[in-house]
């Protein structure tokens, strides 16, 4: 049939497609993924709006935090990744806001209370005692969290069934427990199932390069037959499905 692909042309345009950042622009066409009711983005930039000092841990390549129309007078950002910090040192300097070099694990590099809101989108791992910490009296952690068993349809495709502690690793209600345990207050939680489609086999090698954590390790190389499966498998039945979870998170720091 003319004007279908070849496996070899898909797999390697999804290789040769760049990885750093958090710009998912390239999946137009090639995949989609439904968006939380929320708006992160746009209820993010409400609480950006009316800050003094704001914290973005986490930053990827700064794409979501550009997207605010107004940033408060001083606003910071972290990110672990060295190509991610590059981009998102020239996407967010011109606009006022500092770039950090800092590791994902704790200490923050900066001062108790420095913050009064503290904002991130899909952390690796929240560490609710550090963000409490940086945290002023009365400040706010506002994020979305990636949500429990989070596009496991195509995980276990490529790594079979998974133990349940894998699938329950971010659970929603335990999340809860470590931030009431660092004292922190829950004023908004709320996880939602979203579909997710993959239109050709080149969307699944990208989106396996990029969000590394989902296959440890995955090189097409190593998952090529697998990969061949699956690429026939979408030619025959349609796009892949899979759902992601993304979680609410919001927590306050008492006054007191």
């Amino acid at each position: 049939m003319t004007g279908i692909r070849s496996f070899e042309e898909l797999v390697a345009e999804g290789e040769a497609a760049p990885t750093e950042g958090w710009d998912f622009s390239w999946f137009e066409g090639r995949a989609t993924e439904e968006r939380p009711s929320w708006g992160y983005q746009r209820s993010m930039g409400a609480r950006m709006a009316g800050a003094h000092a704001a914290l973005d841990i986490q930053t990827g390549g700064g794409e979501v935090l550009a997207g605010v129309p107004e940033r408060p007078p001083l606003c910071v950002a972290t990110e672990s990744w060295p190509p991610n910090v590059a981009k998102a040192t020239a996407l967010l300097h011109p606009l006022g806001t500092v770039v950090v070099a800092a590791p994902d694990e704790p200490p923050l590099p900066f001062a108790d209370g420095a913050f009064d809101l503290v904002v991130s989108r899909h952390p690796v791992t929240p560490y609710f005692a550090e963000i409490a910490r940086v945290l002023r009296p009365g400040g706010t952690y506002f994020a979305q969290h990636v949500g429990p068993a989070s596009a496991f349809e195509l995980v276990e495709y490529f790594l079979g069934p998974q133990p349940e502690e894998a699938r329950n690793g971010r659970d929603p209600g335990r999340e809860r427990a470590l931030a009431e345990a660092a004292g922190l207050e829950i004023v908004d939680l709320r996880t939602e199932r979203l579909r997710m489609e993959f239109h050709g086999i080149g969307a699944v090698v990208h989106f396996l390069r990029k969000v590394i954590w989902m296959v440890p390790g995955f090189t097409v190389a190593a998952h090529r037959p697998r990969l061949r499966e699956l690429h026939e498998e979408i030619l025959a039945r349609g796009p892949f499905v899979a759902h992601s979870t993304r979680t609410l998170f919001e927590a306050r720091k008492p006054t007191a």
